[in-house]
């Protein structure tokens, strides 16, 4: 991997990390199935100017299902209701263990001793995480963001079935999906309404200003520079050589939520952070290069 290569990979993590302020900048004015929607359908206009890919339309339907749709209404309820900024960008990383073992179940792809390790020591991780959120009584929204990233690794299967010659294509096209479930849900659990007054208040106070900065972040630097340039180094590099960079994401997401929000993790949820962090290394390696790794869609 050259050195401007390894730059760009990066480049993504820290975009990615970000991401999860301009997520919690949005949440303040939107409610969370309209937020979800809106960060998708703002896109759709892009689509006149981007080929259809070539892939059958039950993977792209769900892939947009699974990655565009459930992911982002699991994560963003999370975060409504109390999920912190940082701990959230580092659970979504259990998408790297649910896709091996989701890929082993139902694709039948080999997982080595090392993959399984890894799985093992990520889940230890989370749970130890999750027993200590319950001291608190925050132990729901680590589960309902626990949920989405179960539901971004069966995105991840889709996508890999899918087999789309251009996966940036792919990557674009999944906006068709999310936008309608989401407004619809949005109607019923939050108003029919509610979704709408956002949008036409949202130059009337700072909140909305940095929600709008917000939704421009999730939507063109997070998903469409974020996923072209991790698309293109996946077309270049073997995944394995790639997806170690993931790893950044939830230190990037930490020091921001830290420096911008001002949330201090606990020692104990930073140690149990590393731990699914290293699971999470061990489980998106291989050893072998005929081993297939599946790792993980962007955010």
């Amino acid at each position: 991997m050259t050195t401007r290569d390894r730059l760009l990979a990066v480049v993504v993590a820290v975009f990615w990390g970000g991401n999860f302020i301009a997520l919690d900048r949005g949440l303040e004015h939107f409610p969370p199935f309209f937020f979800a929607g809106l960060r998708f359908a703002v896109l759709l206009p892009i689509l006149f100017f981007v080929p259809r890919p070539k892939v059958k339309w039950r993977w792209l339907i769900g892939y947009g299902l699974f990655f565009g749709t459930l992911q982002f209404a699991f994560l963003f309820v999370a975060m409504r209701i109390g999920m912190p900024t940082g701990l959230a960008s580092l659970v979504q990383q259990g998408s790297a263990p649910f896709t091996v073992a989701l890929g082993a179940l139902l694709l039948r792809e080999k997982i080595t001793g090392l993959q399984l390790l890894g799985i093992t020591t990520a889940v230890l991780g989370m749970v130890a995480i999750g027993w200590h959120r319950s001291q608190t009584a925050t132990l729901l929204p680590m589960l309902i963001t626990l949920c989405g990233a179960f539901s971004w690794a069966l995105g991840n299967l889709c996508s890999r079935k899918a087999e789309a010659p251009n996966p940036l294509h792919l990557s674009l096209w999944v906006a068709i999906v999310p936008p309608l479930p989401m407004f619809a849900a949005s109607a019923l659990f939050e108003g029919p309404t509610t979704g709408w007054n956002a949008v036409a208040t949202i130059l009337d106070s700072p909140a909305g200003t940095s929600a709008l900065a917000g939704l421009a972040y999730t939507s063109l630097l997070a998903t469409v520079v974020g996923s072209g340039l991790w698309t293109t180094l996946l077309s270049k590099y073997p995944a394995s050589t790639v997806a170690p960079f993931s790893l950044l994401v939830p230190i990037v997401g930490f020091s921001t939520a830290w420096l911008i929000l001002g949330e201090q993790p606990h020692p104990f949820e930073l140690a149990a952070g590393a731990v699914v962090v290293i699971g999470v290394l061990l489980g998106s390696i291989r050893l072998a290069r005929r081993t297939p790794v599946l790792e993980p869609a962007p955010a």
